[in-house]
């Protein structure tokens, strides 16, 4: 079965492991009941899937924003991926070690240096807050 062969693979979320069904040609109305059973038999976890990306992309240096936006870009609810990334205690931690990862233990102290790190960290998904705390207090970031 295609789903069987996916899950093989990783763990999916309902509305991801959905798309990919009915994107192979499967009806709608089977892949609904397929995605029911799954979630019935805790095959399928929107959940924990989401525990596992959070955790996976925020080893990689990815921040809240662009986590969010990708797992509600996969039907995961608002509620379990807030649950998710509440789970890390301290983003701006994360932002301040993605940030000595790529550019040095030194903070910046040319605008000009400062505002390429922040574009960067703002491109990983970091908030305006955590830039700040990244790269020091006296830096002003447009909202």
């Amino acid at each position: 079965m295609a789903a069987a062969a996916f899950l093989a693979r990783r763990d999916y979320a309902c509305g991801e492991l959905a798309a990919k069904l009915r994107e192979r040609g499967f009806e709608p109305t089977v892949v609904s009941a397929l995605v029911a059973d799954m979630v019935a038999r805790r095959l399928l976890d929107d959940a924990r899937y989401a525990g596992h990306y959070v955790d996976y992309h925020r080893a990689r240096g990815q921040g809240p924003m662009r986590i969010r936006r990708d797992l509600e870009a996969f039907g995961v609810a608002a509620a379990l991926i807030e649950g998710a990334l509440a789970a890390v205690a301290d983003w701006a931690a994360v932002a301040r070690d993605v940030r000595r990862r790529r550019f040095g233990p030194e903070a910046p102290t040319e605008w000009a240096e400062k505002g390429r790190q922040a574009r960067f960290l703002q491109y990983r998904g970091f908030s305006n807050d955590h830039i700040r705390s990244a790269l020091g207090p006296d830096l002003e970031l447009d909202s």
